[in-house]
């Protein structure tokens, strides 16, 4: 079939609401709403508007890139804590992802995307996924609703996830987990509404935001601000107790890549179809990323003389935060301006902390927030009329290129509008839940010392952790931890252990926490099983 053929093709059979607001498979084919064919009648919308069978395939498929995002932000996030906490930061990201679906089934596509949503959030008509099937979805008619919820739902999940990271080696995981439920409907939701939905009023004021620069990014690093906060500093924080170096760079590498690739699925799908517009933002997505990365392994190169992993890593994550607002408006040369201020800013953002004294121990907010309101800002500047035009339906009055001065104004106001509602409202969710006994956020003393992994998962993200710590028990006779469901007393026998005998070596720069590795064969002959 020619190029002009295909323009020139009708939908077997349009979209007409006549069997209800989703649709009836029992009474037609409700896949032909996004099929193109010869025969049928004719289609009033646009050639580019009209649905193609391959709009689904790509959004399925992009749907599954987002959600290896997910535990790509848990490797990257257990790559930069203590090893003793290594696991339960992995944990919390694919928590978060069951968590967040069920409750953006329940009601969080309703409260976000429903039909006959209000200026801030929307309605229950959509509960439960009641009549979510096959009419066009709020986000584009050439995709139904129910694969529009779908996707939408992994964005909610990933956001969830980037911010609950901020309990990372004091928090406790259950109220984290019904923080995640309560966040999601009370913060997420609403701002999400007010950006995408075409009822929200950031929406219909003009604000900019192709991807999730404010409901995603600025959004998830305040309440990351907020929950460190709350929590308060981790035990030894500001002395040399508290190593800050990452215990595994190659867990920050494997997150990064599956970033990395979930990306181009979370801001070319974005797109809502496989069009030229996605692959402009594909472009954009991987350019930034890659100039982020340079960018911020060249900042601390001038500050350390070493071409540092992790730097790079974080540069890499920078760049692709920045550019997500703005993936679907901006040229191709752009992306290397959101690539180096996107990182720069980061990079020096992550001083904040110290300043503010929160103990912020991943720099979600540096990298999140900041690189979210830095993508916000630049998309003011560099969005243009006729990228948008690219899928040949959206049109927009473009930013400062296309000489729409008032562009600056609504994309800050979009931005600090969302990231004080995130930090006021999670402040004031876990205060009160603070306050409900079974509820506090704040690990014990003695299950901080030992591991978040032992105290509330009681499993390890390595073998010989546990193995090492089955032989200090062994010697001290008393069995292992209480936390790890054994018959030994505690987080203290370990601990009291290791001062007992002389180290082989402490795991100095490795996020060791104080833990002290033994070599077994220091001791008797038959002490150590």
């Amino acid at each position: 079939m020619s190029d002009t053929s295909v323009d020139n093709a009708l939908v077997l059979v349009p979209f007409n609401g006549t069997s209800g607001p989703g649709g009836n498979p029992l009474e037609e084919n409700l896949n032909i709403w996004y099929q193109v064919g010869l025969i049928g009648a004719p289609d009033p919308r646009p050639a580019a508007a009209q649905p193609r069978t391959g709009d689904i395939g790509w959004m399925i498929t992009a749907t599954g890139l987002v959600l290896l995002m997910i535990p790509g932000v848990g490797f990257f996030y257990s790559g930069l804590a203590r090893r003793k906490s290594a696991l339960s930061l992995i944990w919390l990201s694919v928590m978060a992802t069951a968590v967040t679906t069920f409750q953006w089934f329940f009601w969080g596509y309703s409260l976000t995307f429903s039909h006959t949503a209000g200026p801030f959030i929307g309605d229950l008509a959509n509960f439960g996924f009641r009549d979510v099937l096959a009419a066009p979805s709020v986000g584009s008619s050439r995709i139904p609703d129910l694969m529009f919820a779908i996707y939408q739902g992994m964005f909610s999940a990933i956001t969830v996830a980037l911010a609950t990271g901020a309990i990372a080696e004091r928090g406790r995981v259950l109220p984290c987990v019904i923080f995640m439920f309560i966040w999601a409907t009370v913060i997420y939701d609403p701002i999400a509404c007010w950006t995408w939905n075409t009822s929200g009023w950031s929406n219909k004021m003009g604000g900019l935001d192709f991807a999730g620069g404010t409901p995603v990014h600025i959004s998830s690093g305040c309440a990351a601000l907020a929950y460190s906060m709350m929590l308060g500093k981790r035990r030894g924080h500001g002395t040399h107790e508290l190593n800050y170096r990452p215990h595994n760079v190659t867990h920050i590498v494997i997150g990064t890549v599956f970033l990395w690739v979930g990306w181009f699925g979370f801001n070319a799908g974005s797109a809502l179809a496989a069009n030229l517009r996605a692959v402009m933002a594909a472009v954009v997505t991987n350019l930034a990323a890659c100039v982020g990365g340079i960018t911020w392994c060249v900042l601390d190169y001038r500050l350390e003389r070493k071409w540092s992993t992790v730097g790079f890593c974080s540069g890499v994550v920078a760049g692709l935060v920045a550019i997500t607002p703005g993936s679907g408006y901006v040229p191709a040369w752009s992306a290397v301006v959101y690539g180096v201020l996107g990182a720069s800013f980061a990079n020096y953002a992550t001083k904040l902390k110290f300043i503010l004294r929160i103990d912020d121990a991943l720099d979600i907010f540096a990298v999140h927030a900041i690189g979210g309101l830095v993508g916000n800002i630049l998309t003011a500047f560099f969005a243009s009329n006729y990228i948008a035009h690219l899928d040949g339906v959206s049109s927009i009055n473009g930013g400062w290129l296309d000489h729409n001065w008032i562009q600056l104004p609504i994309q800050l106001a979009d931005s600090f509008t969302g990231g004080l509602y995130s930090f006021v409202g999670t402040s004031i969710i876990l205060f009160i839940m603070n306050l409900i006994p079974g509820l506090t956020l704040r690990a014990t003393e003695e299950a901080e010392i030992l591991g978040i992994d032992d105290a509330e998962i009681g499993e390890f993200a390595y073998d010989y952790v546990e193995l090492t710590r089955e032989v200090l028990n062994d010697v001290d006779g008393e069995g292992a931890s209480v936390f790890s469901g054994e018959h030994g007393h505690g987080a203290s026998a370990g601990i009291g252990v290791a001062r007992d005998y002389p180290p082989m070596g402490r795991e100095k720069n490795m996020g060791g926490g104080g833990s002290y590795m033994m070599d077994p064969r220091m001791y008797p002959a038959g002490t150590a099983q």
